[in-house]
């Protein structure tokens, strides 16, 4: 009785050199598929992602979205901005943050699609993936002002459809509303600092208003932006109004349901993001 032939001892394939080859080529192209990485090094697919996954410990992620692309003159602006207020902070304490005072102005839709977060639910492996089909904001809509600060909403406006916004139609906006103005003024006259988008400091300053440095395209530093309006969408998707009453109504509900502490959430998440900015060399801050 004798053995028939046999090549041995299996051949490892998971050597330095397919692990070289394999972290070149993705090295050489970062969107490559494993299927392309195992037919390039000619080996298995569990081979391929083995040493990706494994041995090298890459993993593909998506690129995030961010307003800009941001040139080293803005980060660096971003920076001095931030690196500003931190010093004013690091003077005043605790103090500062909660005399700021935020503002700016976001479109509300008729109708606002739900965000992937908001459709999340609860299912078991078993269970089949729900579906959730694509759609655009609606083109009815409603501008809507807002001035908050840590501890309520201190003015909130509506400008209908096919009204343009400029400097002197938000001047007269402010005077106009007398009653929560002068609130502002009050509290502005002691000494508090805005926060707000460049796109209208010019016309505070025409009403004698302290600006705090509030770098271009830079919402991720805006309260209003990063905690405010993108909670207000949130809340928003998915219902569907049939006029600018109705998503005024809705929006003036929603705001005066908000709890006392959703106010200093977003202040006080300031002086963190100012930091973080700093320590990315002015690059945007990530949620």
């Amino acid at each position: 009785m004798e053995d028939a032939p046999r090549p041995g001892q299996a051949q490892l394939v998971v050597t330095p050199q397919n692990i070289a080859a394999v972290e070149a080529i993705v090295m050489e192209n970062r969107r490559v598929t494993q299927n392309d990485i195992a037919a390039c090094s000619k080996i298995s697919h569990d081979s391929a992602h083995h040493i990706v996954h494994d041995v090298l410990q890459f993993h593909k992620v998506s690129a995030r979205w961010v307003p800009r692309q941001l040139t080293p003159e803005l980060r660096e602006r971003r920076a001095d901005a931030c690196e500003e207020i931190l010093r004013r902070f690091e003077r005043e304490g605790d103090g500062f943050l909660a005399r700021i005072v935020t503002g700016d102005e976001t479109w509300v839709h008729f109708h606002q699609p739900e965000t992937k977060r908001a459709s999340k639910e609860w299912r078991h492996s078993s269970s089949p993936k729900p579906k959730k089909f694509r759609t655009e904001p609606s083109a009815g809509k409603v501008i809507l002002t807002l001035f908050w600060d840590e501890k309520c909403v201190i003015l909130e406006r509506y400008t209908p459809r096919g009204t343009i916004v400029t400097s002197a139609s938000y001047s007269d906006l402010l005077k106009k509303s007398s009653s929560a103005c002068n609130q502002i003024k009050a509290t502005w006259a002691s000494g508090v600092p805005l926060q707000h988008d460049n796109a209208t400091v010019a016309t505070i300053t025409d009403l004698h208003f302290k600006c705090l440095p509030h770098p271009l395209y830079s919402p991720d530093l805006a309260p209003s932006d990063f905690h405010m309006f993108e909670t207000l969408k949130e809340a928003m998707g998915g219902k569907k109004f049939r006029s600018d009453e109705e998503v005024c109504h809705a929006v003036h509900e929603w705001l005066h349901r908000l709890t006392k502490e959703f106010f200093p959430k977003g202040i006080y998440a300031l002086c963190k993001r100012w930091t973080t900015c700093i320590e990315r060399g002015g690059d945007c801050v990530e949620k």
